[in-house]
């Protein structure tokens, strides 16, 4: 994540550099610090700012996400999304199986949940 998109998500928010801090649990510095471009953006920040905006915009009429990609039953039974039901929720969990493979890194997978309609059209 750049930080003209974690500047523009905070705003979405409607959140204030000290209440993203807040909610986020970490300094006002590191706030500053991600949106000047002084550090990079963890994963566990970009993870949890994506979560804050995608329950914002959450739909119960969506499909699932193994519905919407159309997923054989092998990959569904070997998925954690799947298995806890969590079909909105499919970007936020490591080990999911997508594209036919396991991604148990968030960068990794994150590229391929960003390029996904079942994430686009949470955003």
């Amino acid at each position: 994540m750049e930080k003209e998109e974690f500047k523009s998500y905070r705003k979405q928010l409607k959140k204030t550099q000290k209440q993203i801090a807040e909610i986020l649990g970490i300094s006002i510095k590191a706030i500053h610090s991600y949106e000047q471009g002084w550090r990079s953006i963890p994963g566990y920040i970009e993870r949890q700012l994506f979560f804050l905006i995608c329950s914002k915009k959450g739909d119960d009429k969506r499909k699932a996400c193994w519905e919407i990609k159309k997923c054989p039953d092998h990959y569904r039974e070997q998925c954690p999304a799947y298995e806890f039901q969590c079909d909105k929720l499919c970007w936020f969990i490591n080990g999911t199986i997508c594209e036919g493979k396991s991604h148990h890194n968030w960068h990794e997978k994150f590229k391929i949940c960003r390029e996904c309609e079942v994430f686009k059209q949470l955003l």
